[in-house]
């Protein structure tokens, strides 16, 4: 993908997120969905999953500027920095466990304090984007699993990863939820 095609994909899914969320009551925003995958006796609101955006997108950046400047394991989930493989089980277990550290310090916030949050992040993303260059968005980023692997693709899966977690939402039950 190019600059402009990422830009405009990631702007369009963060207006249609935002303006779905927006028409969600505080019911439905707050409400228990999704069982944690980390603690199954704690449960994810449709907030918890919109600010789950928000870490993820701040990763992202953050190992693309890791491989931006040399690091040889900019993504370290297949493998640690010594380079001995880790399992699927182990790379699970320990993205659940940061994303419901994040999940608990989030919780219970506001649509508006969350809004705040995923706007921070999507700068942090706006502004690495701004600084590579063509040839650069077309490079492999070595370990990523998403997307087609490369920079821009893995900076444009934020989109793609925000309309899933509303999937998950809705899925869940979420628009059925404030029958009063």
């Amino acid at each position: 993908m190019n600059r402009i095609e990422i830009e405009k994909k990631l702007n369009d899914d963060r207006s249609w997120l935002l303006s779905t969320y927006q028409g969600l009551s505080d019911e439905q925003l707050l409400s228990d969905l999704t069982p944690s995958e980390h603690d199954h006796s704690n449960f994810w609101s449709a907030l918890d999953h919109l600010a789950h955006l928000a870490l993820i997108e701040r990763n992202f950046a953050a190992m693309v500027r890791r491989h931006i400047s040399g690091h040889k394991n900019p993504v370290g989930l297949t493998t640690d920095d010594s380079g001995a493989p880790r399992t699927r089980e182990a790379i699970m277990a320990s993205v659940h466990a940061m994303t419901e550290e994040w999940q608990l310090e989030h919780h219970g916030k506001s649509l508006q304090e969350v809004v705040a949050l995923g706007a921070s992040a999507r700068a942090v993303t706006l502004q690495l984007l701004s600084e590579l260059t063509d040839e650069q968005l077309e490079e492999t980023l070595p370990g990523a699993p998403w997307a087609d692997g490369t920079i821009g693709g893995v900076l444009a899966a934020n989109a793609d990863h925000g309309r899933m977690h509303w999937k998950w939402a809705k899925d869940a039950g979420v628009l059925e939820k404030d029958h009063h």
